[in-house]
C-alpha cells in the first residue's frame, strides 16, 4: 500500500440531478425527479443521499452503492459516519484512489456537525499509518512467504501419506498432520484474502482450492468482524447462540444447553470448518444464481469443486471427517480466545482505533511450535488495525503499537497474555455465562436493524 487518502471529488449534484457510478468509480450525471408523482413509479426518482466521510471529506455514495464490488451493505453501514480507517484497512491503492472521482455530499456542513468528531488518537493513528506506508511495511518478504508455503505443503503431504498407510498409529498421525495442514492453509489464505498486493492477489485461490472456503463469503463475514469488532448484533464472530452464549440472553432466546456449554465446548468448536465450508458453498451458489454474479464467483465455484473432488479422491471419508473436526477445534480455540473475553459493545463505537484496543488482545506463545500453530493470530491487535499488512511484519510492529498506546494514553495499552492463560480466560467466560440467569431485554446477538441498512426500502 502507499499514498495518502482520497482528495477532491466531484462537485455535488445539482437540484434535479444525481450521479450514477460504475464499478471503477467513473460517474456520470443524470436527471432525476425530486418529487415523483404520488403512486406513480418512476425510474427517474432521485435517490436518497448516502453520505460517508473519508479523510475529512463527505462523499455521497448513493450512486455507487450497487456497483461496490463487496456488496452494497458495506456502504450502507457507514451512512452518516466516518469510514476512513475501514476504507484504508481493506482496500488496495487503486480502490483508495477511486474516491478522488466520487461526488461530494451536498450538505457537508450539517453532516460534519451531526457526525462524531475524529479523536486526537485517531488523528495520530492516521499519521502512524502514513508513516508505515512510506517505510514500505506492506512489501512482502517473498522468501518468508515461500518458507511458510513449503512447511504447509510438507505437513499436508506427509499427513495424506500417513492417512493412506495401514496401521492405526500411522493413520492417527496422518489425521493430526492433515488437521495442522488444514489450519495453516486457513491462516495463509486468510493473509492473502486480506492482502492488497500482487502476491496476495495471485494466491487468493488458496482459500477455495486448498481450504474449501470462498473468499467472497469470507470477505462478507470476516471484514464485518474487523470493522465492527465485538459489536453486539453486528459482529457474527460473537453471534454463536443458541449453541454457545458469550452473554446471558433474553429468556426468549435462551437454551437449556447454556448451563452445560463450558463442558461441551469442544463439540461446537470442532464444527467450525464444516460450518465455514458449507456456508462457502451456499454463498457461491447463491451468487451464481444471480443474473450478474460478482466478479470471481464462477472461478471460486470451480476451485471449490476441485477441492472436494481432490479431497475425496485422495483420502477416505472417515479421515476427512476426523481431520476437519480436529482442525476446526484448533482454529476455533485460537480465533475465539483473542476477542470473546474482551469488551463488547451494545452501541456503535465511532472510534475504530479505540474499539480495536478495547476488544482485542495479543497472545504470547511459549514455543516455536505454538508460534507456528497460531499462524500470526497471536498478533491479533496488529492484524485488526492493519489487516492488509503481511503477517510476517507483525512481530516488528508490536513494539511500535505498544509505544503508540503509551504515547496516546490508551487505557490498558497493548495487552499481551500468555497463550494458555488466554484460552483459560475464554473457557472461564463460557463457564460464567453458563451460570448467569437470563437477562430480560438483553440485545440479540445478530440482526440489529439500524446496521442492516441505512437506505429506506
Amino acid at each position: 500500500a502507499g499514498g495518502g487518502g482520497a482528495e477532491g471529488g466531484l462537485p455535488a449534484a445539482g437540484e434535479g440531478s444525481q450521479y450514477s457510478c460504475d464499478e471503477d468509480g467513473d460517474c456520470v450525471v443524470e436527471a432525476c425527479d425530486v418529487e415523483p408523482a404520488t403512486g406513480e413509479p418512476s425510474g427517474r426518482a432521485c435517490r436518497a443521499p448516502l453520505d460517508v466521510r473519508i479523510d475529512d471529506v463527505w462523499y455521497d455514495l448513493s450512486g455507487w452503492r450497487k456497483a461496490h464490488p463487496a456488496g452494497e451493505h458495506w456502504i450502507d453501514y457507514y451512512d452518516g459516519r466516518d469510514a476512513t480507517e475501514v476504507m484504508h484497512a481493506f482496500h488496495s491503492d487503486r480502490a483508495r484512489a477511486m474516491f478522488s472521482r466520487m461526488p461530494r455530499s451536498k450538505d457537508s456542513g450539517r453532516l460534519e456537525a451531526e457526525a462524531a468528531p475524529v479523536t486526537p488518537v485517531t488523528r495520530n493513528f492516521r499519521a502512524l499509518r502514513q508513516r508505515l506506508e512510506e517505510e514500505g511495511w506492506w512489501k512482502r518478504d517473498v522468501g518468508q512467504e515461500l518458507r511458510m508455503l513449503t512447511v504447509w505443503a510438507a505437513v499436508t503431504a506427509a499427513g495424506a501419506v500417513c492417512a493412506r498407510t495401514p496401521g492405526m498409529y500411522t493413520q492417527v498421525l496422518g489425521v493430526v498432520l492433515l488437521a495442522l495442514g488444514n489450519t495453516q492453509a486457513g491462516w495463509l489464505a486468510h493473509d492473502y484474502i486480506h492482502g492488497v498486493d500482487k502476491w496476495a492477489d495471485r494466491l487468493r485461490f488458496m482459500g477455495p482450492l486448498f481450504g474449501g472456503m470462498s473468499p467472497m463469503w469470507w470477505s462478507d463475514k470476516h471484514n464485518k468482524h474487523h470493522a465492527l469488532t465485538n459489536e453486539i448484533g453486528v459482529d457474527e464472530d460473537i453471534a454463536t447462540d443458541p449453541i454457545l452464549f458469550v452473554r446471558a440472553p433474553d429468556p426468549a432466546a435462551d437454551s437449556f444447553l447454556r448451563r452445560f456449554q463450558h463442558w461441551t465446548l469442544p463439540l461446537p468448536l470442532s464444527s467450525l470448518f464444516f460450518i465455514w465450508r458449507i456456508d462457502s458453498i451456499k454463498v457461491v451458489l447463491k451468487e451464481l444464481r444471480k443474473e450478474r454474479p460478482r466478479k470471481g464467483a464462477r472461478m471460486e465455484g470451480f476451485f471449490l469443486a476441485c477441492h472436494w473432488a481432490a479431497v475425496f479422491a485422495v483420502l477416505p471419508w472417515k479421515v476427512v471427517l476426523q481431520f476437519i473436526l480436529l482442525s476446526g477445534l484448533i482454529t476455533a480455540i485460537i480465533t475465539t480466545a483473542t476477542h470473546q473475553s474482551e469488551e463488547m459493545f451494545e452501541e456503535y463505537n465511532p472510534d475504530f482505533v479505540d474499539n480495536q484496543f478495547r476488544s482485542t488482545r495479543d497472545a504470547s506463545t511459549r514455543t516455536r511450535f505454538t508460534q507456528w500453530l497460531w499462524g500470526g493470530m497471536q498478533y491479533q491487535l496488529e492484524h485488526h488495525l492493519f489487516p492488509s499488512m503481511p503477517r510476517s511484519k507483525y512481530p516488528a510492529l508490536q513494539p511500535i503499537l505498544a509505544k503508540f498506546a503509551r504515547d496516546n494514553g490508551i487505557p490498558g495499552g497493548l495487552r499481551i497474555t500468555d497463550e494458555f492463560e488466554l484460552v483459560k480466560l475464554n473457557w472461564s467466560l463460557y463457564a460464567r455465562v453458563a451460570k448467569e440467569p437470563a437477562r430480560p431485554g438483553a440485545p440479540a446477538m445478530r440482526g440489529r436493524a439500524h446496521h442492516v441498512t441505512a437506505i429506506p426500502a
